[in-house]
């Protein structure tokens, strides 16, 4: 009787250890299948474009433009951006963002270069001489205003005078254009178009005033430095 009670004790505890060793392994399975916790950044200095809440595409000091146009191309992004930011009439603004970047890879300048004299100018078409659709203060002297039939007719017809009265004559700065576009000035326009260029370098206001450029180029961001 003690013999049969002791088989059946030994059988009981083998199957014991063996139902242990099953759930053991299982468990280690799950384990090593689980998925890696993903680290999200939550820094905004740091963010990368389209990342934050705050804004589609905030630049860091650390995160440049550059990388960004060679990963993925946002700069109708930031120009759209760049209009919300100062309230401007040009809508839709993704629209108008890309306006800006379409006419900059035809003619081969920096797609910062329009807007920035826009704001300069008009404060982004915000005070234009009535009906004249002229935001860049082309054509506007004491003998009459220069008027479009359309934002897009003026934004065409500056680009094109741009890249061929001036950038192709060596005229790639912000303050080599001043002395012909507007040549009474004390250098307050050249700078004002630096500061505006530097805020859609980093698509944000107060790191473009900070980090304002010294002398950028207005061909440094164009189609074929991607």
């Amino acid at each position: 009787m003690k013999k049969i009670l002791f088989t059946y004790a030994w059988i009981l505890l083998s199957a014991g250890m063996i139902l242990v060793g099953i759930a053991s392994f299982n468990f280690m399975s799950l384990q090593q299948n689980k998925p890696l916790a993903i680290f999200q950044n939550t820094d905004p200095e740091l963010a990368s474009p389209l990342e934050s809440e705050a804004s589609p595409a905030i630049y860091g000091q650390v995160q440049g433009i550059e990388t960004e146009i060679k990963t993925a191309d946002a700069r109708a992004a930031i120009v759209a951006n760049f209009l919300e930011r100062h309230h401007s009439p040009l809508e839709p603004s993704d629209h108008f963002g890309q306006v800006f970047v379409t006419l900059a890879d035809e003619y081969g300048f920096d797609f910062r270069l329009l807007p920035a004299i826009a704001m300069q100018e008009s404060n982004l078409c915000n005070k234009i001489p009535a009906g004249s659709y002229n935001c860049l203060g082309f054509g506007i002297h004491e003998r009459g205003t220069l008027a479009f039939e359309s934002f897009d007719a003026n934004f065409e017809r500056a680009a094109r005078e741009l890249k061929k009265f001036y950038i192709d004559i060596g005229l790639t700065t912000p303050e080599l254009i001043m002395t012909k576009y507007t040549p009474g000035s004390n250098g307050s326009w050249a700078e004002s178009v630096k500061q505006w260029m530097s805020e859609m370098k980093y698509d944000d206001y107060a790191l473009g005033k900070e980090l304002k450029e010294d002398n950028p180029s207005v061909l440094e961001y164009t189609k074929t430095q991607e």
